[in-house]
């Protein structure tokens, strides 16, 4: 088998919806039954891989190969691409007193740094010590640079915390590689990035995403449609998140593909001069573009047709 994780760095509201109701949200998004944390499941994500090599490789002989066969002939073979679901790496939230903060919590960093030793990537480092013990009252900053003024508080939505500043120049620099350009993010990270205790976090990720009222207007009295009035929730732009990939050989008959070659025509649908991806719903509006980042891969990749 081969592996591979990507970054996703959602660059406009992103929309991957339940189809039900709960609460006053009529459309809520995609979360784990058991932490409640926002995700993308990973049917979805696979069947918006699909849709991309279907739009911009449409002669591409390999799609069955690594995606599987249409839904009408499912049964002849398995795809040899597994893809797992999105899962949350950073949520922006908005801070009262200073730019937004790229949020995360101990409990994402360990189950991050697991599913990459896993794939066999360089697992995260130098978060463990950065937050043990770390209080609900408290948000774990890195370190400012000597001479500037050292902030006490920091607010996020409505809550205070007392700023703790440690050394997070490792952790930095692994997360870094999830946003594209390592030098870039790093350097927006250490303005931004803030750890909580995994309980705070918890109720961020259930209270601190959008919710948006939506209406739709009758065409000649250019009124509200009765009824026509619901609401709408969306991960936020700068949502980071990660996906796992496995390639296996081609399971077709008589396929040649091997699991290198199955991952590498997977890769190449995100090539250097154009990473995105758009991924759920509402993508006739703008909602769903993400930027890809290769974070590794077990085999140099190569676009190919």
């Amino acid at each position: 088998m081969q592996f591979a994780l990507l970054g996703l760095t959602a660059e406009t509201s992103l929309h991957a919806g339940t189809g039900r109701r709960t609460g006053v949200i009529d459309l809520p998004i995609m979360r784990e039954a058991h932490t409640n944390w926002p995700c993308v499941y990973g049917s979805a994500v696979k069947g918006a891989l699909r849709a991309h090599a279907q739009r911009h490789h449409t002669e591409a002989g390999w799609i069955t190969d690594v995606f599987g066969p249409d839904t009408n002939n499912a049964h002849e073979h398995a795809g040899a691409l597994m893809v797992g679901d999105a899962r949350l790496l950073l949520l922006p939230v908005r801070s009262l007193s200073s730019h937004f903060k790229w949020v995360t919590c101990p409990a994402l960093l360990r189950r991050a740094a697991a599913d990459a030793q896993r794939l066999g990537v360089a697992g995260a480092v130098g978060f463990s010590a950065a937050t043990d013990r770390l209080k609900d009252e408290e948000a774990v900053l890195p370190q400012k640079p000597a001479g500037q003024g050292a902030d006490r508080h920091l607010f996020l939505e409505e809550f205070s915390f007392q700023i703790v500043r440690k050394d997070l120049s490792e952790l930095i620099d692994w997360l870094a590689r999830f946003g594209g350009d390592p030098t870039t993010f790093a350097a927006l990270l250490q303005d931004q990035l803030a750890i909580v205790s995994d309980d705070m976090f918890a109720h961020l990720a259930s209270f601190a995403t959008p919710v948006t009222p939506h209406i739709a207007i009758e065409h000649e009295r250019k009124v509200v449609k009765n009824g026509a009035l619901w609401y709408e929730e969306t991960l936020p732009p700068e949502t980071v998140l990660y996906v796992t990939l496995a390639a296996t050989n081609s399971r077709r008959a008589g396929a040649q593909a091997d699991a290198q070659a199955v991952l590498g025509h997977a890769l190449s649908l995100f090539p250097d001069v154009r990473p995105y991806l758009q991924l759920g719903g509402n993508e006739t509006v703008g909602m769903g573009w993400c930027r890809i980042a290769t974070v590794q891969a077990s085999v140099p990749v190569k676009a190919e047709g």
